[in-house]
């Protein structure tokens, strides 16, 4: 049974699922959750080619599926929250081996008016930015690390303990402190061999069910906090590359649930502990699938020493990449906890930044003479685990092709070793510091976000924030209540 089918075999579908009485479907919503449904193999079959109608709501209303306190463009209530077509993609054919290998598909989401991907849909995004170097023969290949906490589901006395899953964390949390949640292991253990012992079938379940599930682990180890896991999932076409990245958390999720365990892709879960860290790695290839970001040979009189050994494309890129930066961080750190992640001394990137394999920056290239000229790549290093992968890899992407097409210049020299990001050595500026900075940053009038996204995405996505941000701004939390409650 082959593990996937192209477009040119969609004839052989009813074949390829001739075992099978149904069929799991899955499109991405704006803030990279999978939102489907499972449908009768029959009605799957009588949809596969022209798609079916999904409610637009996904995109009308947020995480816990409250809707936005701003009618947006895509679902509003004066649309009625219409439909949208949902169309399945052959290629995504997977079989989810935690769920008696039941046929998987993910979606992408058209407007029923032009055809064309929604504007809001994280895959069509992506695919329109991988559209701009596919029409010149090229192509980008992509790779992800993330990094997450991972917690005890608490006991809940009303269910049996079979059925102890990720849900009755949310409940526990109604009535108890955030800080009374158990890790899964104490303390700071990274690279160790003897911390996944103690918790062995989650840890290889997870590693297998990678494997099977068409998102593989090409590195996989306890991270320095505690119950911290890192995995380095195999690089790849980027498009692919953010359906593995997307599916790797549903692994996750589904998994710890079976095991009594909550995965946290929080950015920063826990105060006075390193984040948690979704960093990103991007270069460009041609047909035969060379590396264009490895200049073929030493540059005598670089700008600067770090980028002897990048092509002149790859300092367009690089180029880019710091000139959009500051215009696109709700996309790589898109919630209110995104930003407790961003401070200086966590090991974690404050400023437009960059240098030669220097992992404190913003961007860190990775080049000759340390990596072999086919690994030559920017690895984006703001993203949190918390991000949505398509938006961050369209970002990547979109901000460094308009700096190859306007032969942009580097405008801020590297970080020097053993400088301190934000120091008085850094040059670059710093960036935003709270979602409602970052957001006011995108949205406004001229943006590079507009030039490079358009309008009707930045408008509907920034909606989105500027939803997540009243939340926020109307919140109490127990800090202000332990602090204010006996003293003002």
């Amino acid at each position: 049974m082959p593990d996937s089918i192209s477009k040119s075999e969609s004839q052989s579908l009813e074949q390829l699922l001739e075992h099978d009485t149904k069929v799991k479907v899955a499109g991405v919503d704006i803030d990279g959750i999978l939102r489907g449904k499972l449908m009768s193999k029959k009605k799957f079959l009588s949809i596969a080619e022209s798609g079916f109608g999904f409610c637009s709501v996904i995109f009308g209303w947020d995480m816990h599926d409250q809707t936005y306190f701003k009618e947006l463009k895509i679902s509003n209530a004066e649309n009625g929250y219409r439909d949208i077509i949902a169309v399945p993609d052959m290629e995504s054919f997977r079989r989810i081996p935690w769920e008696d290998n039941v046929p998987f598909f993910l979606l992408s989401f058209m407007d029923p008016d032009t055809g064309r991907p929604v504007g809001a849909c994280p895959r069509g995004l992506l695919k329109t930015a991988s559209e701009k170097l596919e029409r010149q023969g090229l192509g980008a290949m992509a790779g992800a690390e993330y990094e997450f906490f991972q917690f005890r589901a608490p006991t809940n006395p009303d269910v049996p303990q079979s059925e102890r899953n990720s849900s009755s964390t949310a409940r526990f949390l109604k009535e108890n402190p955030v800080n009374s949640l158990p890790p899964l292991t104490e303390g700071m253990f990274g690279y160790s061999l003897t911390r996944p012992v103690h918790n062995q079938d989650y840890y290889y379940g997870i590693y297998d069910a990678c494997q099977q599930f068409r998102c593989g682990i090409e590195g996989w180890h306890t991270e320095s906090g505690p119950g911290v896991f890192e995995a380095a999932l195999e690089f790849g076409e980027i498009k692919q590359m953010a359906d593995k990245a997307g599916l790797f958390k549903y692994v996750v999720k589904s998994m710890g649930s079976k095991f009594g365990i909550t995965p946290c892709f929080m950015a920063k879960p826990r105060e006075g502990l390193p984040g948690n860290s979704g960093h990103m790695h991007v270069s460009v290839v041609d047909k035969e699938g060379k590396n264009l970001f490895y200049r073929g040979s030493k540059d005598p009189n670089p700008p600067y020493p770090d980028l002897a050994h990048l092509s002149d494309m790859g300092r367009h890129f690089l180029a880019g990449l710091l000139d959009g930066l500051p215009d696109v961080m709700p996309i790589v750190a898109p919630t209110v906890n995104s930003y407790k992640r961003l401070v200086e001394n966590f090991w974690a990137p404050v400023t437009v930044s960059w240098g030669l394999e220097h992992r404190a920056a913003s961007i860190r290239l990775i080049a000759p003479p340390t990596a072999s000229p086919k690994a030559t790549r920017f690895e984006v290093r703001v993203a949190g685990a918390d991000a949505n992968p398509f938006l961050v890899l369209a970002a990547i992407l979109a901000l460094g092709w308009r700096g190859v097409e306007k032969k942009m210049e580097i405008n801020v020299p590297p970080l020097g070793k053993g400088q301190d990001v934000g120091g008085a050595a850094d040059k670059g500026v710093r960036l935003a510091k709270s979602l409602k900075e970052a957001t006011a940053t995108m949205i406004r009038e001229g943006s590079v976000a507009r030039e490079v996204f358009g309008d009707e995405f930045v408008d509907h996505f920034g909606g989105t924030r500027e939803h997540e941000i009243r939340l926020w701004d109307e919140a109490v939390t127990d800090w202000e209540v332990r602090r204010y409650i006996e003293t003002v």
